[in-house]
């Protein structure tokens, strides 16, 4: 088996995003290309194309004639997510009801194998992949798609859960009871499990 080399654009677009989801690069923060280019020790055509990469995942924006910045999530944002992806959830919920998911219980796993003072950007990491294992488990290509379409605002909703749990041991045990309710086999239970960790995570 042969890996691809990292390239310098991949570099330091892989550390600029786990700025980004740890929340050490702040809402609305400019990213300038000669600060950046100079902080990383790159050339600034490396930087704009690692900039272009996380404008073109949604982890940046950038107007005409502006630095890139990571784009302020409103609460209105939020409430506009959580309004389209509740029925994306409940498609999963219905689909996956009776299930024991082994890509979502091993990103669970890799979750609670975290250290201590490991970034939350690895806490966002497993999070979305359990999340994205889930939707995958049932099967539908353009269900993926719709949800995809969300990733990049739901990451950046995330980064603000640091706020909410503060003990990283209440957001494991969340979620294993969220996989432990889908593997019941009641959809009942489910899905109050599934509506009641949508409210929690955004503080609803």
């Amino acid at each position: 088996m042969s890996f691809r080399p990292v390239s310098t654009v991949d570099a330091l677009a892989g550390a600029l995003r786990r700025r980004v989801l740890s929340g050490e690069i702040e809402p609305g923060t400019p990213l300038p290309e000669q600060e950046i280019a100079a902080a990383y020790g790159v050339a600034r055509p490396t930087v704009r194309e690692a900039l272009a990469q996380l404008v073109h995942e949604g982890l940046l924006r950038r107007e005409r004639n502006r630095s890139a910045h990571v784009p302020v999530v409103t609460l209105a944002d939020l409430d506009d997510l959580m309004y389209v992806r509740r029925p994306l959830e409940d498609l999963m919920t219905k689909a996956v009801t009776g299930r024991r998911v082994a890509a979502a219980e091993a990103a669970l796993s890799r979750m609670a194998a975290l250290p201590p003072e490991a970034p939350w950007a690895d806490i966002v990491a497993e999070h979305m992949a359990l999340h994205q294992a889930l939707i995958e488990a049932v099967g539908s290509p353009r269900l993926e798609r719709l949800y995809a379409s969300l990733a990049a605002e739901t990451q950046l909703g995330i980064v603000g859960l640091r706020e909410v749990y503060k003990d990283r041991e209440v957001l494991i045990r969340e979620h294993r009871e969220l996989l432990d309710a889908l593997a019941s086999g009641s959809l009942e239970l489910a899905r109050a499990v599934v509506s009641t960790h949508l409210n929690h995570s955004w503080g609803r």
